[in-house]
């Protein structure tokens, strides 16, 4: 089908006097769909990408060995973040400025400025750094927990050091699950098809209103269209803490096990509402589980009358609300079902959940 046509008489033509006409096209439905959308993608970045920096970071490593000693070597790399407070607070991913010695920031108009770590949650894979500089643009914060499949969602970052490249999609998925470095379970993670790359670290994950619904984390290696991006709401709750402490409290009891499927014979015996547990391979001297009375071989099965049927569960109650509270642990020992009175701790660096 060809473009539809329209008449539209010509006010400034020398022969109006005579009615003369001259045709024009008219855009097609298709046309201004693509418009709309273009104008919704271009509004969205011309009110976030003034927030968005470019983070260079140098660390430190572990060369090979000289003289039989090993000698530090510089590591670089760059990721990327975004202006959330008008006096310099940057949020980005902790995975790019963890064990930094230096980071500089530089801005979208071009002005760069050394940055300083604020606090930093490897847990769910936030960091907050901050610069001192003036007429800063903060970017809005809008809410994750309304979000739906096939919504506009686009990545503003700095990809490979390109600043400000922008790219477009949708949101596959909510409520994914993604693993952090720590070995923590982050829930409600957001699935984006909005390209990404190394450098996109830390970027904004931006509504088609110009407001952040995301934090850009990962791409799923190996696989087209999979990226991943840690929920804005989560950020709201981690910035606090780490503005306020420079880290997230959270409780442990103190043990190293991993998820076992119970016996069908068990589960009907004991009327178990799961079917798995954690198996307790390993005990922390002077932990919470040690002196709970916590032995090796155990299950845990239960925390506080909610069934735990694997280790996320787990992580998921040990909230900083457990920190010195008297909790009730449920376990199997041998064939018998048993519960222990349990205080957790607050969580250290060096500790195992």
């Amino acid at each position: 089908m060809g473009r539809a046509l329209r008449l539209v008489a010509n006010a400034n033509d020398s022969f109006a006097s005579e009615n003369r006409q001259i045709i024009e096209p008219v855009p097609t439905a298709d046309e201004q769909l693509l418009d709309a959308y273009s104008r919704a993608v271009t509004n969205a970045v011309e009110k976030v990408s003034p927030s968005v920096v470019n983070i260079d970071v140098v660390g430190r490593v572990r060369g090979r060995r000289s003289n039989y000693q090993r000698m530090p070597e510089e590591m670089r790399g760059n990721g990327s973040g975004f202006i959330f407070t008008p006096d310099g607070y940057i949020l980005t991913n902790s995975h790019v400025v963890h064990d930094a010695t230096k980071m500089e920031v530089t801005l979208s108009d071009g002005r760069r400025y050394q940055a300083e770590l604020v606090g930093d949650d490897p847990d769910t894979d936030l960091a907050v750094i901050r610069i001192n500089a003036p007429n800063l643009v903060a970017a809005k914060l809008g809410d994750s927990q309304s979000l739906k499949a096939g919504q506009v969602a686009i990545a503003i970052g700095n990809p490979y050091g390109f600043q400000c490249t922008v790219t477009a999609g949708v949101i596959s998925a909510v409520g994914r699950s993604f693993r952090s470095n720590s070995g923590r379970l982050i829930d409600n993670i957001i699935q984006t098809d909005a390209a990404l790359n190394p450098g996109n670290s830390g970027g904004p994950l931006v509504s088609s209103r110009g407001e952040v619904i995301g934090v850009n984390t990962a791409i799923i290696l190996r696989a087209q269209g999979i990226c991943l991006a840690i929920p804005v709401n989560t950020a709201k709750f981690v910035v606090g803490p780490l503005m306020k402490d420079g880290k997230i409290r959270r409780s442990y009891i103190g043990v190293g096990g991993q998820t076992v499927p119970l016996p069908r014979r068990v589960i009907n015996f004991h009327n178990l509402l799961v079917e798995s547990g954690i198996l307790v391979i390993s005990i922390e001297e002077n932990s919470p589980a040690q002196k709970a009375g916590l032995l090796e071989r155990d299950v845990i099965i239960g925390f506080d009358e909610q069934p735990i049927a694997n280790i996320d569960d787990l992580h998921k109650v040990l909230t900083h609300e457990q920190v010195g509270v008297r909790s009730r642990l449920a376990i199997l020992r041998r064939s018998e079902q048993l519960v222990l009175d349990i205080v957790p701790e607050e969580s250290k660096a060096t500790a195992i959940e």
